[in-house]
């Protein structure tokens, strides 16, 4: 017998202490709630209970942009990958490769920030990221790196000689970049411009816009 999902629900509660007033919201079973988490004072809940905001899963579009596969060149971070892991999953992509560092599914920091997309995409392990590479090569994938340097164009502002080929996309370590070895065998290289102090963004954040810009942006629609 199948059991019924009991949508989880949430409250916006604000404090009742005249100095303090703050409004926070919380899940609607939360007791802890029932106190202000500042100052202890007593809380009460601003309008009805409400449910998680969710998109339902595959209600969108297939992703208008080519069958993408992920290299990961020695990311160090545990949270990174796993926030990777998780726009991964989100933007449609088929398969996720770990290579050098970067920590796999089964470690704990990676599931904690993945959220379960870590059981949902195929991956493969590579200790030599140029190996991994150089299969993908094999299998007919383009490879576009997201990196900086002389090479590197925008990758709002390029086109694409092969609408709908299948697409590789590197993203190298957080400190060193991309392999130089790697870049010698990409089709491309693309970085997101940036518009402010500094010379580049968090490679989780700077991969969730990318995947998502080749996925969805600009792209020929593709079974």
């Amino acid at each position: 017998m199948s059991q019924l999902l009991v949508p989880r629900l949430f409250q916006v509660r604000r404090c009742t202490r005249p100095t303090c007033r703050l409004r926070f919201t919380t899940e609607a079973a939360d007791h802890r709630a029932l106190r202000c988490p500042v100052c202890r004072a007593v809380t009460e809940p601003v309008g009805p209970p409400y449910p998680q905001a969710a998109i339902p899963a595959r209600e969108a579009a297939p992703g208008k942009g080519p069958h993408l596969e992920v290299l990961l060149d020695n990311i160090r971070s545990a949270w990174n990958v796993g926030s990777i892991l998780r726009s991964a999953d989100g933007a449609g992509v088929r398969h996720v490769h770990l290579c050098g560092v970067s920590p796999t599914p089964d470690h704990p920091k990676v599931a904690k920030t993945a959220l379960g997309a870590e059981q949902s995409l195929p991956w493969s392990f590579y200790p030599d990221g140029l190996a991994a590479a150089y299969a993908m090569k094999e299998r007919g994938l383009r490879l576009w790196a997201l990196e900086g340097g002389e090479r590197s164009a925008s990758l709002f502002e390029v086109g694409d000689d092969e609408p709908g080929a299948a697409l590789g996309l590197i993203v190298g370590n957080e400190l060193t970049g991309v392999d130089p070895g790697l870049l010698e065998l990409c089709d491309r290289v693309v970085h997101l411009p940036m518009l402010g102090t500094k010379g580049s963004l968090n490679v989780a954040v700077a991969f969730g816009i990318a995947v998502y810009f080749i996925r969805f942006g600009r792209y020929p629609s593709t079974v």
